[in-house]
């Protein structure tokens, strides 16, 4: 069996004394869980180690593997350059996990090289290996902004392109959890960051993995956490695979959450199908919401699969509301996968001769030319939950007053440049969030207040 077992592992700079001078000894059960872990990772021999960071270089839709013969990074910018770390890539394996991300249609590889530095987050738990064993090779791999069941079959990939080489490897899942723990702490406090933290030291000592598809974009977001998804790789790569899990330990001593447990493979295990079981429920959510969606969720669903599948565009169908042959206005259609926005796309005022065809040309729009994003994939269209908002007549508003960001969306222009945002979205709650966001897609300076504001409420379709 080519995966041996991995290791969750925090990344805190001070945790190495020469950065810590001191500081470290209060997070002593980290530190001793830390070396338990990396002596029982030596333990299983690995010729190759997968190290996973989020301080590597991140692309929004695609997965950075470092590419080259090796790399090093020191401690320097946390005013400890003595500490070094040198590593040698397995180029071997590097080639493979791309071609077989590349069979499976998950974007990664090694372009997009930015700094060859070794980053902290792999670094520290180097650090800690070091001690017990010296003659391995490491591939590293970045997160992206793609969706958590696309880490989760990057892992499987490491687990296929081990296989394919025939190496023993191990893999780490570096990461810390919650940034958000204490008012006291460096990023204050979110109710949500210790309801994380019991929640993914619950979920990863039990390896019970399927639950990490359950976290939801905006709870993490709201928890500051680090380290999910490179949980949810290192989770891929065990995929199908009996682990015997241990919690080491758990800190959270300075408003920032550090886990430690470790993955022993004992035997293929096909019942831990995480990411099928996965798969059925996103159908069945699937069905349900097809089953209960309005006319116009309707539309710009169908529209959507129609030209994802067939690069085609539908035609208005009959058997509409009368309103959408009959009723003009502006229409946005937005796209989220997995709690995430995936695109969102419209007019502000009407340029269709209804609103069936703004619709159908908005939707289509939302799913291809968001230039944020890459275009829908057809594997993607059941996990895809799909608003269609109608906008009503703008009106201009001169005081803060006459502004409500769950009932008005808001239009703000400036010389030229203008940016609108939809009302009642998740994550922003006060008319200053509202506007500084409305600015910002404007490209209008975040102090400038000679700005024409317009309000508009909108009926949303979901």
């Amino acid at each position: 069996m080519p995966i041996k077992g991995g290791l969750m592992a925090p990344h805190p700079p001070l945790i190495i004394p020469e950065v810590g001078r001191g500081q470290e000894r209060k997070i002593q059960a980290t530190i001793d869980g830390y070396y338990k872990g990396a002596e029982r990772l030596a333990s299983w021999e690995p010729e190759t180690v997968v190290v996973i960071s989020p301080h590597t270089v991140m692309y929004a839709d695609y997965f950075h593997i470092s590419p080259g013969k090796g790399a090093a990074g020191d401690f320097g910018q946390f005013g400890a350059p003595q500490v070094s770390i040198k590593t040698r890539y397995d180029r071997e394996l590097v080639e493979a996990l791309a071609s077989c991300a590349e069979k499976e249609g998950i974007p990664a590889g090694t372009m997009g090289e930015r700094d060859r530095r070794l980053d902290h987050g792999a670094m520290i738990p180097l650090w800690f290996l070091n001690h017990f064993i010296k003659d391995y090779m490491t591939v590293r791999i970045g997160l992206s902004g793609l969706p958590l069941s696309l880490h989760y079959r990057l892992g499987r990939c490491i687990q296929k392109a081990a296989e394919m080489c025939g190496r023993r490897i191990a893999v780490i899942g570096s990461g810390d959890l919650s940034h958000k723990l204490k008012e006291e702490g460096p990023y204050g406090f979110q109710k949500e960051g210790p309801q994380y933290d019991e929640r993914i030291m619950e979920v990863m000592e039990k390896a019970d993995f399927g639950q990490l598809f359950d976290f939801s974009e905006d709870f993490c977001e709201k928890a500051a956490e680090c380290g999910h998804r490179s949980f949810v790789i290192m989770a891929g790569a065990l995929d199908r695979l009996s682990v015997r899990a241990e919690k080491l330990s758990y800190e959270g001593i300075f408003g920032v959450g550090y886990g430690l447990c470790t993955y022993e493979t004992a035997g293929n295990a096909p019942e831990r199908d995480f990411l099928g079981e996965y798969e059925k429920k996103v159908k069945r959510d699937a069905e349900k919401r097809r089953a209960g969606e309005d006319p116009y969720v309707s539309l710009a669903r169908l529209t959507v699969e129609r030209y994802v599948n067939t690069g085609k565009k539908i035609t208005v169908p009959e058997g509409l509301p009368e309103e959408m042959y009959e009723k003009r206005g502006g229409v946005f259609v937005s796209l989220k996968e997995e709690g995430r926005l995936r695109g969102c796309i419209g007019t502000v005022a009407s340029v269709r001769k209804n609103l069936a065809e703004e619709i159908i040309e908005n939707a289509v729009s939302a799913a291809s030319r968001d230039p944020r994003f890459h275009e829908v994939e057809p594997w993607e269209l059941d996990r895809l939950v799909y608003s269609v908002d109608v906008l009503g007549d703008a009106e201009e508003i001169f005081s803060l007053k006459e502004l409500d960001p769950k009932r008005y969306g808001v239009i703000v222009t400036r010389k030229g440049n203008r940016g609108l945002l939809l009302p009642n979205l998740e994550g922003v709650d006060t008319v200053e969030e509202q506007l500084s966001i409305a600015k910002r897609k404007a490209g209008i300076p975040e102090r400038a207040e000679d700005i024409k504001i317009e309000r508009f409420e909108v009926v949303r379709h979901k």
